[in-house]
């Protein structure tokens, strides 16, 4: 099976100053789908402090010309047909910033753009 979910180097710079300013060890971060929102499903994105017995692990490496720490993704499982072939990118736009999804498994999204459905 394909990997889950891929990471863009902004992405993983910007995981990399999340884990660096919480003040305590981290496993990763762990990306999941929950229900709820407009369209059904929306993403979850939240500090990982072990693994779970049946996550998914992507582990990024150290950051561009070794700047950044290594970390892992843990996918929670019953996340992981919803996120097949996404990739997870971090956009800074004028007025806002955030971690964005982009899921070839989404049939549609809100008009807020906060949640999907496949």
């Amino acid at each position: 099976m394909p990997q889950a979910i891929s990471i863009t180097e902004t992405a993983a710079k910007q995981v990399r100053t999340l884990l660096a300013s919480r003040g305590k060890p981290s496993v990763g971060i762990r990306v999941g789908v929950k229900s709820g929102g407009c369209s059904g499903l929306s993403y979850t994105i939240e500090y990982a402090d072990e693994k779970g017995q049946y996550d998914e692990v992507i582990d990024v490496a150290e950051g561009e010309n070794g700047g950044g720490e290594a970390f892992k993704v843990l996918i929670d499982p019953k996340a992981s047909l919803y996120l097949i072939g996404t990739t997870m990118d971090f956009v800074e736009e004028k007025m806002k910033s955030g971690f964005v999804f982009k899921n070839p498994n989404e049939k549609g999204r809100c008009g807020c753009g906060e949640s999907f459905h496949v």
